[in-house]
């Protein structure tokens, strides 16, 4: 969530940025909610402060007033009572104004929360112009693609003889989930292994392990709800509960509500979990295969640091996520995104495309973002700045490092044989007690 403040002094540059994006910020309505919301708080407050001195006044009265003499003053009704009476039916009108006013000024806030909710964040101004992802700017690429002296396959015709099976997967839960068997079973365990291994001992990351399910103020914190509601899996039976669409989700929210000590700064957590998406938006894109799943295993990156911390800490999140291509020797090119193409959250996204072969293309196989205070303003996650002694917001990243299931996709197309067969890359035969081809 973009700083309210950001809105009152500086309207104009919010909607100059949000353009950038090919939003047209409706200032009107936020204007017109704002003049609301500052008129029923004018009342609000007036209200209140109306009945505290009133409930004041009544109090010196009360205290001030006689006991009554004899049984002939008890029965009498002085002026003074009189006052008093019609003071407090006052002030129970004043208390039943402030309640309705209380509840205006509630609704007003909670639909200036819902426009808020609903911006996205203000891109770095590196972050190219554009409308989609064929605006995006290629920074690098790394590795020699291979020259097959036959045609290669893809991971589908490669993978159904070696115990990748999509009607299983079907016939177990629905369309887009595989069954993985033997040995292609183990080469992503061995995937994912190698990610954590990494990640944790050359990179310095602690290895965290989180639910995979998470409630809506954890959704709501990294920006996935209310947004991207229709992209996600509920529990029927418990719908304020939700499968994660990533481990961002519930790693970030670690330090929800939390103030970090400096010393700590920077956090940096990797989590192996499974993923859950619906992918409503995706209805008939890369159905054939394992590039987009219901259900699919992530080695995730997440780093909260200090704002003097962030630009930094993105590129080394992101060569992070680049050290294990070149661990498993995959060619690949690492893309700028550009406006319109950058996720709602986002101030500034790096794609690491890994090549496929059978599909003559570069495919996205981690994306890295920084989000700066965006995401911690909705989390209230700071830390203390040990120069002001005071609180203030964290900024946030988190990148795949790597999606499991994509890169057992590369490492099938790229180490194809001409018999079938794969060769294990030499980085992962560790992990697979020396094997060195799948058969």
């Amino acid at each position: 969530m973009l700083d309210p403040r950001l809105f009152r002094s500086e309207l104009e540059l919010v909607q100059q940025q949000l353009k950038r994006r090919g939003i047209n910020f409706d200032a009107h309505l936020y204007l017109e909610l704002e003049k609301q919301r500052k008129e029923i708080q004018v009342e609000t407050q007036n209200l209140q402060n109306e009945r505290n001195t009133l409930s004041k006044a009544i109090g010196r009265a009360k205290h001030q007033s006689k006991a009554p003499a004899n049984a002939m003053e008890l029965s009498t009704t002085t002026d003074d009572d009189t006052s008093i009476n019609e003071q407090i039916e006052y002030l129970g009108k004043l208390g039943k104004s402030l309640k309705e006013a209380d509840s205006k000024l509630d609704s007003i806030q909670n639909n200036l929360n819902t426009l808020m909710e609903g911006i996205p964040n203000i891109l770095d101004e590196a972050v190219p112009a554009g409308k989609s992802e064929d605006d995006n700017v290629e920074v690098s690429r790394w590795g020699d693609i291979r020259s097959f002296d036959f045609t290669p396959k893809d991971h589908v015709d490669l993978g159904e003889p070696l115990g990748m099976n999509f009607e299983l997967g079907a016939k177990i839960a629905s369309a887009r989930f595989v069954v993985l068997s033997g040995k292609l079973a183990t080469l992503q365990r061995a995937i994912i292994q190698l990610m954590l291994d990494t990640h944790i001992n050359q990179h310095g990351y602690s290895e965290t392990y989180v639910p995979f399910l998470a409630n809506a103020d954890s959704l709501r914190g990294t920006g996935q709800l209310p947004k991207f509601e229709a992209d996600l899996f509920t529990v029927q039976n418990d719908p304020t509960f939700y499968l994660i669409p990533t481990a961002e989700v519930p790693v970030t929210n670690i330090v929800r509500d939390v103030i970090v000590d400096a010393k700590q700064m920077p956090l940096k957590y990797v989590c192996h979990s499974p993923c859950f998406r619906s992918e409503a938006g995706a209805y008939g894109s890369d159905v054939r295969g394992m590039i987009r799943q219901h259900q699919f295993e992530k080695v995730e990156l997440v780093q909260i640091v200090t704002p003097e911390q962030s630009a930094q800490a993105h590129e080394e999140l992101t060569a992070h996520a680049e050290n294990i291509l070149k661990l498993l020797n995959l060619p690949y090119r690492k893309v700028l995104l550009c406006a319109g193409d950058t996720g709602f959250s986002s101030s500034k996204t790096y794609d690491l495309e890994v090549w496929l072969p059978g599909q003559q293309k570069y495919r996205e196989i981690s994306s890295c973002s920084n989000f700066k205070d965006f995401q911690a303003r909705r989390l209230q996650a700071r830390w203390r700045n040990p120069e002001t002694g005071k609180p203030e917001l964290v900024h946030t990243l988190n990148g795949s490092g790597l999606a499991a299931g994509r890169t057992l996709i590369a490492v099938l197309e790229n180490y194809q044989n001409q018999d079938g067969s794969i060769t294990v890359p030499e980085a992962l035969r560790p992990y697979m007690g020396g094997l060195e081809t799948i058969q």
